[in-house]
C-alpha cells in the first residue's frame, strides 16, 4: 500500500480519487430478486438447489457461503420468483433486516429478503462486498417501513459509489481477503479443535452407559468452582468511546467472545467497584438471560483489560487445571439443554448462580480427569491464541476498509 500524492476530485457523493469514477448499482451489476415457493407443498423444498434466507446470514460469518438450512427443488425453483444466482454473486438481505452480505461459493437462490447483485466487467465480485460492507449503514438509511425496513430494489439500483478502476479493485479486495482469509483459517482451526476435542469427551463421559465406572461420583458444576454474575453498571454509565470496554451478554457468540462490539465504562468505576470483574484469557463465560441463555464464551487473550456486566456470569475456577473439562461439560448438549430447563422467566429466560452450580454433572477420577485436560487444555489455549489474532486481524481489517474504500490508502498496481 502507498500514501501517494492523490489527486482529489468534488463528486455528488462527495470527494474521491481523480481518476475513480461513480457508479450507481445498477452500472455495475444485475441486481436479482429473490421467492419463495409455496410451503404447502412439499414437493418444492428438499431438493438439491441451496435456498438462501436472511436467517441463514444471521450469526454467519464467513464470506462464501454455499446452502443455507433448507434447499427446494427444480418445481419449487419453477414455481416461485426464486432465481438461480451463478458463483461470486454477492447475495445482500434487503428486508428483515437490511445489510447481511455473502458471496454465493456455488450456484445458490435465496428468497424474497435478499436483492442479489451479479458483477459485471465493472467490478470485482469481492471488492463490491466490501464496498457495500463499508456502506451498510447507508443502505440502512435508504429503507423505508413501518412494521420493518425494507430497501427496495427500485432504491438499491440508484445508490451511487465510488470505483477505481478494475486493477485497483482487484488490488484492494486481495489486500483485504488476505486478512479474511486467516480470520476464516484461525475459525476453521478452532471449530476443527472444537470438534474433536468434544468428540473425545462425549465418548470418554457421555456414551458410559448408566452405570459409572469405579470411583467416579455425581456432583454439581459448584464442585469445581462458582459461578458470580458480571457487575451491575447503571446505564448511565456507558459510553462508546473510551475506558474499560464491557462484555455484555450481546458478546457470547459461542464459543468465541466478541470484542469488536463493545461499550465502555471509566477506569475510575471499574478500579473502584468492579476490579473482580476484570476477565483474563480462557475465562468461562456464560449468558445468563435472554434467548441465549445458557451459552459458553471462552474469553480470548487481549491488549488491554476487559471487564464483565451483570448479565453474564464467569466461572471462578476452584482448579485451573480443569479449565478443559468445565468448558466441554458445559458445551455438551445435555448440560445446554438442563441450562434452559432450569432457567425461569416468562417473559424471557433467566439462570441465577446458585441454579447453574447446582445442576448436576459427572466427576470422573483423577486418572480421566487429568488426561482429558491434558488433551483440552492444549486445545483451549490454541483456541484462544487464534482468537486473539482473530481480533487483531478483524480490527486492522475494519480500520483500513473505509480508508481503502475512500481512496485515503491506494495501492500499488
Amino acid at each position: 500500500m502507498a500514501n501517494n500524492q492523490t489527486k482529489f476530485k468534488e463528486t455528488e457523493i462527495g470527494t474521491i480519487p481523480e481518476e475513480w469514477d461513480v457508479f450507481d448499482i445498477q452500472t455495475v451489476s444485475d441486481v436479482v430478486g429473490g421467492g419463495t415457493p409455496s410451503t404447502t407443498n412439499n414437493n418444492n423444498f428438499n431438493g438439491e438447489i441451496p435456498w438462501i434466507t436472511p436467517r441463514d446470514l444471521s450469526s454467519y460469518q464467513d464470506r462464501f457461503i454455499s446452502r443455507g438450512e433448507r434447499c427446494i427443488s427444480e418445481e419449487g425453483l419453477n414455481s416461485s420468483n426464486a432465481k438461480l444466482l451463478p458463483v461470486n454473486t454477492v447475495l445482500l438481505t434487503t428486508r428483515a433486516p437490511v445489510g447481511y452480505l455473502a458471496i454465493a461459493k456455488n450456484e445458490v437462490t435465496t428468497n424474497q429478503g435478499f436483492h442479489s447483485l451479479i458483477p459485471n466487467n465493472k467490478t470485482n465480485s469481492l471488492f463490491l462486498f466490501y464496498l457495500l460492507k463499508n456502506n451498510v449503514e447507508k443502505l440502512i438509511s435508504n429503507a423505508s417501513g413501518s412494521t420493518f425496513q425494507e430497501l427496495n430494489g427500485k432504491t438499491l439500483k440508484s445508490l451511487e459509489f465510488a470505483f477505481p478502476r478494475i486493477s485497483e479493485q482487484e488490488q484492494i479486495a486481495e489486500i483485504l481477503s488476505s486478512l479474511d482469509d486467516k480470520i476464516e483459517l484461525n475459525r476453521k482451526i478452532n471449530a476443527n479443535l472444537e470438534k474433536i476435542a468434544s468428540a473425545l469427551f462425549k465418548r470418554w463421559f457421555v456414551d458410559i452407559g448408566d452405570e459409572l465406572p469405579e470411583r467416579w461420583k455425581m456432583g454439581t458444576i459448584g464442585d469445581f468452582g462458582k459461578v458470580k454474575s458480571g457487575f451491575a453498571f447503571k446505564g448511565e454509565c456507558f459510553n462508546d468511546q473510551e475506558g474499560v470496554p464491557v462484555i455484555k451478554i450481546k458478546n457470547i457468540i459461542e464459543p468465541n467472545v466478541d470484542l469488536n462490539n463493545v461499550d465502555y465504562v471509566s477506569d475510575e468505576l471499574v478500579n473502584k467497584k468492579a476490579k473482580e470483574f476484570i476477565l483474563e484469557a480462557g475465562d468461562i463465560l456464560i449468558a445468563m438471560s435472554g434467548n441465549t441463555t445458557g451459552k459458553i464464551g471462552i474469553m480470548p487473550k487481549t491488549k488491554n483489560d476487559y471487564v464483565l456486566n451483570q448479565r453474564v456470569g464467569k466461572y471462578f475456577l476452584k482448579d485451573k487445571n480443569n479449565l478443559g473439562y468445565v468448558y466441554f461439560y458445559l458445551r455438551s448438549g445435555d448440560i445446554q439443554e438442563n441450562i434452559i430447563q432450569a432457567a425461569y422467566g416468562s417473559a424471557q429466560p433467566n439462570i441465577s448462580p446458585s441454579i447453574l452450580e447446582n445442576i448436576k454433572i459427572i466427576i470422573p477420577d483423577n486418572a480421566a480427569l487429568n488426561t482429558f485436560n491434558n488433551v483440552a487444555n492444549n486445545a483451549i489455549e490454541i483456541i484462544v491464541r487464534n482468537n486473539f489474532e482473530i481480533n487483531v486481524l478483524t480490527e486492522l481489517r475494519d480500520s483500513i476498509l473505509p480508508r481503502l474504500m475512500s481512496g485515503k490508502i491506494r495501492v500499488k498496481i
